[in-house]
């Protein structure tokens, strides 16, 4: 049982990492220890991309992980600090494998009964002109990728076939999903909980990379805009995708709504950013709490956790 109060803890953050999104989980990474520098005895910023990073885990009492995408987010790590019976932030090895795995988090939910958009798994000899035949517009992705990294838009075979050669420079499968014309809306998570909706406008195509992360020019609206009613509804979704996928503690679940009100699941999202243009920190004040008090409650959540499955 864990019984130190946390002003007594040493914390370690897990930051940066290897992944293709190393840039952003520094930045969040920086959020997150200049926030629990007040509320903890010590806190140390470890990079895995340090050979000796899992020494400077000796001592540790509770690692923060923020790193996002690659090993930090899809399992792996979580694994690891498993093994070495250090209690973490977040999801366990499942839910953090699931969430990081786009098709097979679509699979489940679509089994589930939980509304997806249809999709193709794309290869080298794909039919492309059939897909589009089939599904219209589409969104490539590569399955293993967050922050939107390797995605991009096409409406035709030549725009497809390329769109695939781009994509599938990330690691993992690559899919098509049918674009849903309509508005884009986040929806955070904390324990068995919903925090306000976000409604996105990204001066942007769609929602990128560039959108997330740099440009000043993208709007957050919340209040989202939805009625109660409609707003509670995504609020359930959202706590429905997650629990599928058997996440826990904190995270995101975006949506895109079409134009006859009919909501899609996008992807769930276990180690959401904490920048400055980060969308938890944002739902997170629209509920009254800090972001002292955001991390205060993911610990607390999470070494909650943590007993239970002990």
């Amino acid at each position: 049982m864990f019984t130190k109060a946390l002003d007594q803890c040493v914390v370690a953050v897990l930051l940066g990492g290897t992944s293709s999104e190393r840039e952003v989980s520094l930045m969040s990474g920086a959020t997150v220890v200049d926030n629990l520098a007040p509320l903890c005895a010590q806190v140390r910023s470890v990079d895995p991309v340090n050979s000796n990073w899992l020494e400077q885990l000796d001592g540790v009492d509770f690692v923060f992980n923020i790193l996002h995408g690659g090993s930090g987010e899809n399992g792996s790590v979580q694994g690891l600090l498993a093994t070495l019976g250090l209690p973490q932030s977040g999801s366990g090895v499942l839910g953090a494998a699931l969430g990081m795995d786009k098709l097979r988090s679509k699979a489940i939910w679509r089994d589930a009964g939980l509304p997806v958009a249809e999709a193709a798994v794309l290869a080298s000899d794909t039919d492309f002109e059939a897909v589009i035949q089939s599904l219209g517009e589409v969104f490539v992705k590569p399955a293993y990728e967050g922050s939107s990294i390797g995605m991009s838009i096409a409406s035709s075979a030549e725009e497809l076939a390329q769109a695939y050669k781009s994509a599938s420079e990330y690691q993992g499968p690559v899919f098509a999903e049918r674009r849903i014309v309509g508005e884009e809306y986040t929806v955070a998570i904390l324990g068995d909980r919903a925090l306000p909706a976000i409604r996105l406008q990204a001066h942007e195509i769609f929602y990128d990379y560039h959108a997330k992360y740099v440009s000043n020019d993208t709007q957050y609206f919340c209040p989202c805009g939805l009625s109660k009613e409609r707003e509670a509804e995504l609020a359930d979704l959202a706590l429905a995708a997650f629990k599928a996928i058997d996440c826990a503690v904190w995270g995101r679940v975006d949506f895109m709504v079409d134009q006859q009100g009919q909501p899609y699941i996008l992807e769930a999202n276990t180690v959401p950013g904490m920048t400055s243009h980060s969308l938890v920190p944002m739902a997170a004040k629209a509920a009254g709490l800090s972001v002292q008090g955001l991390l205060r409650e993911i610990i607390e959540l999470s070494l909650a956790r943590v007993e239970v499955h002990s």
